[in-house]
């Protein structure tokens, strides 16, 4: 039995629901070390930014090794239906995770 195309067959539209809760557990348990990492160079961004910024980043890495997806299939057709409300939610993500990184005054 293959186990994975079990896990994915739960959906919320065309979306696995595997695969996002797979991504926002991953970044969980990597955020203390993303949050020691980034605070070297002086960038405080705590454990809940990281949350939000989870999507964009991968729909950034996404884009950047060509992997088809549904929702970069979804981002690549200007015309679709939900294209306008995708990209605003990933502007809406973008601005929460990074609306408090600032970097400190010296």
């Amino acid at each position: 039995m293959d186990y994975l195309a079990f896990l994915r067959q739960y959906r919320l539209g065309p979306f696995p629901l595997f695969d996002t809760a797979l991504a926002y557990a991953g970044v969980f348990l990597v955020a203390p070390l993303l949050t020691k990492l980034f605070k070297k160079i002086h960038l405080n961004i705590s454990w809940t930014e990281w949350l939000w910024l989870t999507l964009p980043i991968s729909v950034l890495f996404h884009l950047i090794f060509r992997q088809d997806t549904p929702l970069m299939r979804l981002l690549s057709d200007p015309y679709h239906v939900y294209f306008y409300i995708i990209v605003f939610v990933l502007i809406f993500m973008t601005y929460m995770g990074l609306r408090n990184c600032k970097k400190p005054l010296k």
